[in-house]
């Protein structure tokens, strides 16, 4: 029997139905992005609108009392509030941006070699990535998402640096296509060199999950595909929402809240390390790790995702302590610093973190 496989309708961006054949649109990675904020789908980022991404977006609609068509429109991309919002390259982005547009960027930025997190937040890493992204297509490197960027972004093919004494040294590298299920663990491996070593020739984050359709230098002699491997996306984000449950609820806290500043911290990762240290689910530092385990909670916590969710709310629970349940301070204490908002109050980026996180919220 011929199984006939409806797609979401066109997006403004070009997304197209596509009958019995998988969609393929960097906007649709702004539609999964919003679905998985949303704990309904768990795949890969990968811009395909298929079988799973339908469904997730079926059973969004009838959540929200709509038709439950599978079909994107208008009525819909309203529903998911802040992350159903501004299709790619309908505004200009900067820091602070939050939205559909900003998860496309990020997805593209990705694809491009750049390793950022796929949250739909333009935070401080996706910031340096696009600087990054800029200065190699030789662009003013102004942090400032805009038409040139954003065409550069479509336009151009995977651009990977490589380090040139290892082209000197050893045969000219081949291109590996990221599939479902790979690791790059897996395809180093099989490729025959570290972690390390292939993680600097394509100069990516180890730490941070690979999307299907990424362009990986890879030596000459490795022709075997990687093992197929479960996706991280699928087994990460149902765990973290359950220990964000289990610990927003011993807590006390709202898990809307909860799920919220996770996904603005990490978009459910628990491999982001972020530049200054901060690690997990959470973004936690060390610093406050320790003071959680020591003054907070009292004895140690292991260092895995659920550990991570239970140091982060127990932590967010004292800072909503400390003043008094207002949410607003409680959060721009927990990105500025609790002593910094009692003497100087939230600055403008906390400001800006602090209403995205909340308009999240509402989402959740």
């Amino acid at each position: 029997m011929r199984v006939r496989i409806v797609v979401v309708c066109a997006l403004a961006a070009g997304l197209a139905t596509a009958g019995p054949a998988l969609a393929r649109s960097p906007q649709a990675a702004g539609l999964q992005v919003a679905l998985r904020a949303q704990g309904l789908y768990t795949g890969p980022i990968d811009a395909i609108v298929g079988p799973q991404t339908i469904a997730a977006l079926r059973a969004f609609q009838r959540i929200e009392g709509l038709p439950a068509t599978g079909r994107l429109n208008a009525r819909t991309r309203l529903a998911f509030g802040p992350l159903g919002r501004h299709l790619f390259g309908t505004r200009e982005l900067g820091r602070g941006s939050f939205g559909w547009d900003v998860a496309v960027l990020q997805f593209l930025l990705v694809r491009h070699g750049v390793s950022v997190p796929v949250n739909g937040y333009l935070d401080r890493p996706t910031l340096r990535g696009l600087r990054r992204f800029q200065r190699t297509s030789r662009l003013a490197a102004d942090g400032v998402g805009g038409p040139r960027t954003f065409a550069a972004l479509r336009g151009a093919r995977v651009k990977v640096q490589l380090v040139r004494t290892a082209v000197r040294t050893a045969p000219r590298p081949r291109v590996y296509v990221v599939k479902p299920g790979d690791s790059l663990t897996a395809i180093a491996k099989s490729a025959g060199i570290s972690l390390a070593a292939l993680a600097r020739l394509n100069h990516v984050d180890p730490a941070h999950v690979l999307l299907i359709g990424a362009h990986l230098r890879v030596p000459a002699r490795a022709v075997a595909a990687a093992p197929k491997a479960q996706p991280v996306a699928a087994t990460s984000a149902t765990s973290v929402r359950a220990s964000l449950d289990r610990w927003a609820a011993h807590y006390g806290i709202d898990s809307s809240l909860a799920h919220a500043l996770a996904w603005m911290e990490s978009g459910y990762n628990n491999s982001v390390v972020s530049s200054v240290g901060a690690q997990g689910v959470m973004q936690l530092l060390p610093t406050t790790w320790d003071y959680v385990e020591t003054v907070l909670i009292g004895h140690p916590v292991p260092h895995d995702v659920d550990g991570n969710v239970h140091v982060g709310l127990a932590y967010l629970h004292h800072l909503l302590s400390v003043f008094n349940g207002d949410e607003r301070l409680a959060l721009a204490a927990w990105y500025q610093g609790e002593r910094s908002v009692r003497q100087q109050g939230p600055l403008d980026v906390t400001v800006t973190f602090v209403s995205n996180v909340l308009a999240l919220k509402q989402r959740m």
